[in-house]
Parts: structure tokens; sequence; C-alpha cells
């Protein structure tokens, strides 16, 4: 069983018992999170996919908490000039472990 959701912009193809690192939320360790917004789900009777989103589905997290990403090096040169400038950036995440997909 498997599920498509939309969080952020991005799609995320996710199981139960799967962890996935979705956008920064400001949610305490062991709460839980709710995605309502799914385009197909998986199951025992097929697929079914939505227009565009399946009606009644939810897919329930549980959030295990931030995640810092991998450092991302920003660099700005300009030629003939000695002039360098090197920065760098780590995005937060929270990572959540999926719990259960109940479509219709």
């Amino acid at each position: 069983m498997y599920a498509i959701i939309v969080d952020g912009g991005r799609q995320y193809k996710v199981q139960p018992g799967q962890e996935v690192d979705v956008d920064y939320r400001d949610i305490a360790h062991g709460e839980n999170l709710e995605f309502t917004t799914v385009l197909a789900v998986s199951g025992e009777s097929g697929l079914t996919l939505g227009t565009p989103t399946v009606g009644g589905a939810t897919v329930t997290a549980s959030v295990l908490g931030p995640k810092q990403g991998e450092k991302i090096h920003i660099q700005k040169f300009r030629r003939r000039k000695h002039s360098k400038k090197r920065t760098g950036h780590r995005q937060l995440h929270t990572r959540v472990r999926i719990e259960s997909i109940s479509g219709v």
C-alpha cells in the first residue's frame, strides 16, 4: 500500500513505516501530523487516482523531530578583482514517520 501526497509544493510517494523529511514545522516530537492533499492511493482494491485529489483520503504521520539538511555552498566570484566570497546554508526539515494511509 502506498500513497502520493503533496507537501510544500513537492510530491512524495509514501508507505506505512517510511521516514520522510518534509518542510520544517514547529511541532513537538511525538505529535501527529495529517496530510490531506493526497493525489493517489494504492491498496487491495487497486490504484485510485484523484481529480486532482482523492476525496476523503488522509495520510497520518508522527513527528520524529527536526533535522538539518545537507550543507549547500554559495560562492560569489568576480573575475580580475581579487574578490571571492563563500558562504553556506543548512535548511531545516521535519522528519516524520508515516503511520497509516486511509483512503476511499
